[in-house]
């Protein structure tokens, strides 16, 4: 072998990155992490690097347990620039009278959550990766093979790397179709919704007032997150609409006014009139679950462990309480002088995992299909139970905690 590792990310996407921001921080100085990436990483910068928000960028909402995980591993101040905060959620159910609406201010936080665009989400892990200095960056590279052996993992690469590493543990961040994952047999069950996710950025006439909007109809629910201004939007949300796929696909293909007047009738005028729409894109939505997601020597991760319906946001924000286990477990065997293969430690992070994994999927899942039940009977009692909400302080302090992910960082530290 012509290199031997403590631990190798597969994939420097924002799980893998921010692993290896949590492994850099929690493990001894003399831990081997490597991080292997198909794409050319820019290089390293003394200073944070410019970043220009657009129209169109796609953003990710960070809940409150995700601000307080970037906030241990000293991401947080590059971040924070470019955070709009989320004060408020407003759930409704189209044609029902069930609605409420939860307030950071009530559960005395700063926010919510907040959303972040992509790629300055991306760059700012990426430069206090660098700036760590922790971690070695192998890219562009691939590891196009792996071969658990006794005490580690044999890994062939392609690219800026050496040919071979063995590794004591590889973590498989390579995303939700992992190629490592499939090759080393691990099975993904999957649920397919038979729904495509519209996705775009929009302008309204008023201002969202850090107001997010969840409004759930009989074809699915519409997600709307505030966004910041930018030049020619002031009042800029980024939409997520699940649809049947060919609605989504003739509303993707509609002309703007068309598709103004498709959401108008569909959200309402909470946000006054829709005033701009950028690109418009779709996908197909799944649910896809591990249910092994640890063997001798290998960790699933991130998307290449669970790919969950975008209702609530809640897959990046289980990806990073993942990563925060995984982080605790390992710098403990490494206090005990364990290896960070040994499947014993892997059990302990999965054991630890597993029923916050269980219920966040379960919440992701069944609470569209509820909103999506035709029966009167079934609609009465969902609406109540939504109007409930303000009537029962704890019952909706116990859901607030749920979502943003409070309840199972407790539970784990527990």
């Amino acid at each position: 072998m012509s290199g031997q590792r403590d631990v190798v990310i597969a994939g420097g996407g924002m799980a893998g990155i921010s692993l290896a921001l949590q492994l850099g921080q929690v493990l001894p100085a003399s831990t081997r992490i490597c991080l292997v990436e198909g794409f050319a990483l820019p290089p390293a910068s003394a200073s944070v690097p410019d970043y220009h928000p657009s129209f169109d960028a796609r953003s990710t909402a960070l809940s409150y347990s995700s601000q307080r995980i970037y906030q241990d591993m000293g991401v947080w101040p590059a971040l924070q620039r470019w955070l709009c905060p989320i004060d408020t959620i407003h759930v409704s159910s189209r044609g029902h009278f069930g609605s409420t609406e939860l307030r950071a201010s009530d559960h005395a936080w700063p926010a919510l959550g907040h959303v972040v665009e992509n790629p300055w989400l991306g760059r700012a892990l990426l430069h206090t990766l660098q700036q760590q200095g922790r971690v070695e960056l192998l890219n562009p590279a691939t590891v196009v093979a792996a071969t658990p052996v006794a005490g580690g993992v044999d890994l062939r690469l392609e690219g800026a790397a050496p040919a071979a590493l063995r590794t004591s543990l590889l973590v498989l961040a390579d995303g939700t179709e992992s190629g490592l994952r499939k090759s080393l047999g691990v099975v993904a069950e999957e649920k397919n919704y038979r729904q495509h996710a519209l996705v775009c950025n929009v302008a309204f006439a008023e201002p969202h007032r850090g107001c997010a909007y969840e409004r759930f109809t009989a074809q699915g629910p519409l997600a709307l997150l505030p966004l910041l201004p930018v030049s020619g939007a002031e009042h800029r949300s980024g939409l997520v609409w699940t649809l049947p796929p060919e609605q989504a696909a003739l509303l993707q293909a509609c002309s703007e006014e068309e598709f103004q007047r498709a959401l108008q009738q569909r959200f309402g005028y909470r946000l006054g009139r829709v005033t701009q729409v950028g690109e418009r894109h779709s996908y197909p939505l799944s649910l896809r679950h591990c249910e092994e997601q640890v063997r001798a020597g290998i960790v699933v991760m991130g998307n290449a462990a669970h790919t969950l319906h975008p209702v609530a946001g809640q897959g990046f924000n289980l990806a990073l309480r993942d990563i925060a286990a995984l982080g605790s477990v390992l710098a403990a065997a490494a206090d005990a002088g364990v290896a960070p293969g040994s499947l014993p430690v892997l059990q302990r992070y999965w054991q630890r995992q597993r029923r916050d994994q269980q219920k966040t999927i379960q919440f992701s899942d069944r609470l569209p299909a509820l909103f999506m039940q035709s029966s009167p009977l079934v609609g009465l009692a969902r609406d109540l139970a939504l109007s409930g909400l303000d009537w029962v302080a704890p019952l909706k302090r116990a859901f607030v905690r749920h979502a943003a992910g409070i309840q199972a960082m407790e539970g784990a530290d527990g």
